[in-house]
């Protein structure tokens, strides 16, 4: 049998931290290409604003999906490395990219004739009809998006992560630039509304895919991949295995924004500063839970890493620190949503508006409650991130939708409207929901076989 050296616990959190804090770093980047869309078509037209975020909505919910294949990419990768077999490296990308370009070329209809399906969901005629320009440029930006997530995946699963964080930031800079010139019409540019916004985000899309594949082929520590090498050859075995690992992780990411988008149509029966609050509370909270994304991500690679290498003592070892790390983080972030509430509210509004104070009451009541799913959210994010690591995805794709749909959903229905909780009840109901998901998830990863080390002789 082999034996593997054990790493103290400080080396795996260094390791860790290594790996999770430029990624952390990219995913709050990738936020602020959202926020900053957001604050300049604010500042262009309400009618342009409300259509943007609707066209973003629903091309985010569409690429959650197909995103999926390059989030499976980074636990095959990280298991191949730490098994010695490079050639599956190149496999799993390879047939990652292959699968987000067939995606991504396979739902281009749905965003050319998102118009139509927009009016028949009820949506305002002028609204569908600027929504629907939207689409038909930025739904180019699909196939370039997805391939980001399959190179990010490959680069950190190689521990290659700053790359990452500074292509991300970059695109921020430049979707700022690009925003400015083509949504406003300045340097002589044509004044296009809701197309330039479009035109910028395909711009970063498609330039963040050119650097990060650059790099990827480029970087002389990672040429023996030859990753591009015969890249239009297909491996039908290598296809199937990453759209087996990857398409469950696609309908587990889309069934918990689903639990969050029915969560807002369910605050808006309630009213519309109760919508408003929600929307607030829900960005602060989502600021937070980028941090256990990044540091899931880093538990993947880590995980991934030390089962391809069948070292179980590093599997448990490892995980055990991220998740401590994960606990220290929603522990800081509840002290902080419990003593600055109102203040992180009133960041998001304009406090001479009549309305301003019931909403920043509502948003830190919302912060309050969020304060308690802090832990339950951090742990089914990190037990996803250490199943993904191992390659578990189908069966927690279920425990995933049952937490969110037939527990989640229907508590936050009941405790808000026949037990008259209102928007406080209904968060509460996503607690719940997180609860259950974290509960099942953590049993699944911490009975498996694969942590199951021999006591030490």
């Amino acid at each position: 049998m082999t034996t593997h050296p054990r790493l103290s616990w400080p080396a795996h959190a260094r390791a860790t931290l290594a790996l999770g804090v430029p990624l952390i770093g990219s995913h709050l980047a990738q936020m602020a290409l959202h926020v900053t869309d957001t604050v300049m078509l604010g500042w262009y037209g309400v009618a342009e604003l409300a259509a943007v975020v609707l066209g973003a909505a629903g091309f985010f919910l569409v690429f959650i999906l197909g995103s999926g294949f390059g989030i499976g990419v980074m636990g095959m990768v990280a298991g191949a490395l730490g098994s010695g077999d490079e050639t599956q490296v190149r496999r799993a990308t390879r047939m990652g990219m292959w699968l987000s370009i067939l995606y991504g070329a396979a739902v281009m209809p749905v965003m050319w004739w998102s118009g139509p399906i927009l009016l028949a969901a009820g949506q305002d005629p002028k609204l569908a009809a600027l929504a629907q320009d939207y689409l038909r440029i930025a739904g180019w930006g699909m196939i370039p998006a997805l391939l980001i997530m399959v190179l990010k995946s490959y680069l950190a699963a190689n521990e290659r992560t700053q790359v990452v964080l500074w292509v991300t930031l970059a695109g921020v800079g430049l979707n700022i630039g690009l925003n400015w010139i083509l949504i406003f019409g300045n340097l002589g540019a044509p004044e296009l509304g809701v197309r330039g916004a479009a035109l910028a985000s395909l711009a970063v899309q498609a330039s963040g895919a050119a650097l990060l594949a650059i790099y990827a082929g480029w970087l002389p520590a990672l040429r023996r991949f030859h990753l591009f090498q015969r890249f239009w050859r297909p491996d039908w075995p290598a296809f199937a295995n990453v759209a087996r690992i990857g398409f469950p992780i696609g309908l587990t990411g889309l069934a918990e924004a689903g639990l969050f988008q029915a969560a807002a149509l369910m605050m808006g029966w309630i009213g519309t500063e109760a919508l408003a609050a929600h929307g607030i509370a829900l960005e602060i909270t989502a600021l937070a839970f980028m941090v256990h994304v990044g540091l899931s991500n880093a538990a993947t690679v880590r995980a991934g890493r030390a089962d391809g290498a069948g070292d179980a003592q590093a599997l448990r070892d490892g995980a055990i620190v991220a998740i401590g790390l994960s606990v220290a983080v929603a522990a800081a972030v509840v002290v902080l949503f419990l003593a600055l509430p109102e203040p992180m509210v009133a960041l998001f509004l304009d406090l001479s508006l009549p309305e301003a104070p019931g909403i920043v009451a509502l948003g830190a009541s919302l912060l309050a409650v969020a304060a308690l799913f802090q832990l339950f959210d951090a742990m089914q994010v990190m037990a996803l991130g250490l199943l993904r690591g191992v390659q578990d995805t189908t069966v927690p794709m279920w425990l995933a939708s049952f937490s969110y749909w037939l527990v989640g959903i229907p508590t936050s229905y009941v405790l808000a409207f026949p037990l008259g909780l209102g928007p406080q009840g209904l968060w509460l109901g996503l607690v719940i929901g997180l609860m259950c998901a974290s509960v099942l998830l953590m049993a699944r990863f911490w009975r498996g076989r694969l942590v199951q080390v021999p006591p030490e002789v």
